[in-house]
């Protein structure tokens, strides 16, 4: 997808503040941070939305990638949120599929 803005980030068109990469994943800061670790973490090739999310390898490296990023933000073992928006009421802002990781302080709920 040309125009999907996490798509240029994942051919470098754009340059993210990266904090984890492999063959399948990309994640990188989010620019306006709910919490004090707030990280988007998204698959390479363009998935528009979960209900997209078809390959259940891909959703596999989604939740290592995951699990790896938080560790390696020293928000592992106090705990954190994992995030997903789906489409427009669920409150998805871009049609790529990303996972919010959210942690650095307690979080509350409900959460919106």
């Amino acid at each position: 997808m040309t125009d999907c803005l996490f798509c240029k980030m994942v051919t470098g068109e754009i340059k993210p503040a990266v904090v984890y990469e492999n063959m399948f994943i990309l994640a990188f800061r989010d620019i306006k941070p709910q919490a004090p670790t707030h990280v988007l973490i998204i698959p390479k090739q363009h998935v528009a939305t979960l209900e997209d999310l078809k390959d259940k390898d891909l959703a596999g490296e989604l939740l290592l990638a995951t699990q790896w990023v938080a560790r390696q933000e020293g928000i592992a073992d106090s705990g954190y949120r994992t995030v997903i928006n789906c489409r427009d009421d669920g409150g998805q802002e871009i049609q790529h599929l990303h996972l919010h990781l959210l942690g650095g302080r307690r979080m509350k709920w409900p959460p919106g």
